[in-house]
């Protein structure tokens, strides 16, 4: 199979993690372009580090090539004339941020009724243990999961990963949620290491989600994401049992309960000499978890963003969507319906909304 060509609409941060990816994985995806607004000079800079033409325009760069899709990594109130650039030009859309408002959902909702093919890049349940765990959960071991309590990240992500592990669509949800502010000592950002001990006030949201017949509980706070002293906590219960990233409790029959460990598997410790890479999980004596892209040295985060570029390829040759802008609408949609809940103290039910009509 050869690499699927695709462009990059950004320069930011997030945008190079699709580069790095591309360059990490040249069989398999292949970057043709990247259009920012930068200063010519700083597009010649990027042009040098990356290997790839660089643009000033969308139309620049559909005159010089042909993408199969196109990664829209840029401000969120640049995001909808982008699309409606693209779509225009009937190229899909691999968007990598939903942080939007009711508008401008509704924006993008429009266009994808007027025709817009818009997948949405949320890798996190995408993760190495997620879909491990996703992987043991379908296979019926802990039965029907009916609670779901994640603490990863913030707002939509991590309702993506609830909705994901629980198995909801567009169902309506009651929703109740408070904050509390509780001190932690600051924490990594995106670019730096704290220089100094400091100790910050942290906003922590509750929320819970009641689908009737299923349950997700939102536990996070500001700063935890890069945080080393605040793990990431995932469970998911059904009536056999229940599974968290490290084990799987289950029951065999009504006697005997069972505990298998989800043990990481990586290649290049000691005397392997097979290049430091993540092979997979295994769970009860078999893979449950293959990496899909062993060999280079990706850290979770990028074998996320590669499954990202393999589900869009997915998408564009055959149809089959991963992450439809539908999905990531609902997410944002539940995130402000519990911003709403947290600011009234008091319940609010959902209802439903137009972009579910493409689901």
């Amino acid at each position: 199979m050869s690499p699927i060509p695709f462009a990059v609409i950004g320069s930011g941060w997030r945008a190079e993690f699709f580069l790095r990816v591309a360059k990490a994985l040249p069989a398999h995806f292949r970057a043709t372009g990247i259009v920012t607004g930068r200063p010519a000079a700083e597009r010649t800079a990027l042009e040098q580090e990356w290997g790839v033409p660089v643009f000033a325009s969308i139309d620049d760069l559909l005159a010089a090539t042909r993408p199969e899709f196109a990664v829209v990594s840029i401000r969120p109130e640049h995001i909808v004339d982008r699309i409606g650039e693209l779509a225009a030009h009937q190229v899909p859309v691999l968007l990598e941020t939903a942080a939007f408002d009711h508008d401008q959902l509704l924006a993008l909702d429009a266009l994808v009724t007027a025709g817009a093919k818009i997948e949405v890049a949320e890798q996190y349940f995408l993760h190495p243990v997620l879909s491990a765990m996703r992987a043991l959960i379908l296979d019926g071991l802990i039965g029907t999961p009916s609670y779901a309590h994640v603490s990863v990240l913030q707002t939509y992500h991590s309702i993506s990963m609830m909705r994901k592990l629980l198995g909801i669509g567009f169902e309506n949800a009651t929703v109740t949620a408070s904050r509390i502010t509780l001190p932690v000592v600051k924490g990594p950002g995106r670019y730096d290491q704290p220089e100094r001990y400091e100790v910050i006030a942290a906003a922590q949201t509750i929320a819970t989600f009641d689908f009737g017949d299923k349950v997700g509980v939102y536990d996070f706070a500001n700063g935890q994401h890069r945080s080393r002293i605040r793990a990431p906590r995932v469970t998911v219960r059904g009536e056999c049992g229940e599974i968290t990233p490290e084990r799987i409790d289950y029951l065999i029959d009504e006697r005997t309960p069972m505990t298998a460990e989800l043990q990481r598997m990586d290649k290049g410790h000691f005397v392997n000499f097979e290049g430091y890479h993540h092979a997979g999980i295994v769970a009860a004596g078999r893979w449950v978890y293959r990496n899909p892209f062993p060999g280079p040295h990706l850290f979770d985060d990028e074998i996320a963003v590669a499954n990202c570029l393999e589900n869009m390829r997915v998408f564009v040759e055959r149809g089959i969507s991963s992450y439809s802008f539908a999905e990531t609408a609902q997410d944002c949609y539940l995130a402000r319906i519990m911003d709403e809940a947290a600011a009234a103290q008091s319940a609010v039910t959902t209802t439903p909304q137009p972009w579910s009509r493409h689901a």
